[in-house]
């Protein structure tokens, strides 16, 4: 099972949707603005990364990164803020089977696709 973590008003999850479609695979969309991951989610999505600092998965350019002074804030208050604030995750994020990659650039798709 696939899921790609999308946001229709981002221009580069729109292309990774693309090129998945290309390629023959249908996600599940997940709309991560609408339905906010939850802590586990999120925990989750770390794992399938392979990353430790939540930071690696997040817009840490976003004004609400600096409005809520999450520069110096350890991994559970990162989450916290993910789920509160969902526009901090980083976009589009795919997930299949036991791998996620960050689509940045969406090209990065293809490294999850058939393999």
């Amino acid at each position: 099972m696939a899921e790609l973590y999308f946001n229709p008003n981002c221009s580069k999850c729109r292309t990774a949707a693309g090129i998945l479609a290309e390629h023959g695979m249908e996600p599940t969309v997940v709309r991560y603005l609408d339905q906010p991951p939850t802590l586990e989610d999120l925990r989750r999505l770390m794992g399938l990364l392979g990353i430790d600092d939540p930071r690696q998965m997040m817009r840490t350019g976003e004004a609400v990164y600096g409005q809520l002074r999450l520069e110096s804030a350890d991994a559970e208050k990162l989450l916290q803020a993910i789920t509160e604030h969902p526009i901090l995750l980083e976009r589009p994020i795919l997930v299949v089977g036991d791998r996620a990659v960050v689509a940045r650039p969406p090209e990065r798709v293809l490294e999850l696709v058939d393999g």
